[in-house]
């Protein structure tokens, strides 16, 4: 069996760790042996990721975040950008023309204003993968327990992510598999996984806004002092 966590943020985006500092951390401070980075509508992350990849133990999923007109998508196992703010329905077609999977982040969040709801999930069901069962930025247990649920109802298998913007969340929340080399393969590791994880709490949430203005803050004064040279 291997830990994996399929979601992670890094500084190219909402996170406060570079790739290589993402990478460096997975190594020394935790026993994973699969990571994806998922960076929102960006695969700038993982394609920095694979291009090392080879200097870690571990294995690295090609994976993005995407914002659909419904509400935050996982890809995994893309190689090319997929539009944001375009129909889920539209979304998840693009994703299997590349033979990636469309995986749903934080279904049932109360956290966040941007997951799908419900009543698409019912919806777009038949069509989608993977749906994330525990993840580790969620306030309530409630909403993972809802996601486990929804899983079940549709036999669909479940995934895991810590979701982290810091690297000291890295692997809070990770799926025990057996391994797997091919999307489908994964799929099918999935069905039978081991679910391991703790909430974040919600001082993580705290601190990820206050590192958000911080980087806001930078950018615009670097902009600034550009302008005014």
């Amino acid at each position: 069996m291997g830990k994996a966590d399929f979601h992670i943020h890094t500084s190219l985006n909402d996170g406060t760790a570079t790739v290589r500092e993402v990478l460096d951390y997975v190594r020394d401070r935790t026993d994973l042996d699969v990571m994806a980075i998922t960076d929102h509508d960006r695969l700038t992350g993982s394609y920095q990721a694979l291009e090392i990849a080879n200097e870690y133990r571990f294995e690295v999923v090609s994976g993005c975040e995407i914002t659909t007109l419904h509400g935050h998508l996982l890809a995994l196992f893309i190689d090319k950008p997929i539009p944001m703010w375009r129909p889920l329905d539209w979304t998840i077609g693009k994703i299997h023309e590349q033979g990636g999977l469309a995986y749903v982040p934080h279904p049932f969040s109360r956290n966040r204003r941007r997951h799908l709801r419900h009543s698409v999930l019912e919806r777009v069901a038949p069509t989608l993968d993977i749906v994330e069962v525990f993840n580790a930025r969620e306030v309530a247990s409630a909403s993972n327990l809802r996601a486990l649920e929804f899983a079940r109802q549709h036999s669909l298998p479940g995934g895991v992510g810590s979701d982290s913007h810091r690297p000291i969340e890295i692997g809070r929340a990770y799926v025990d598999v057996v391994p797997f080399v091919t999307p489908q393969e994964l799929v099918v590791a999935l069905r039978d996984g081991k679910v391991t994880g703790t909430l974040s709490g919600l001082g993580i949430h705290v601190r990820t806004w206050v590192d958000i203005g911080r980087k806001f803050m930078r950018t615009r004064v670097a902009r600034l002092r550009s302008n005014a040279r």
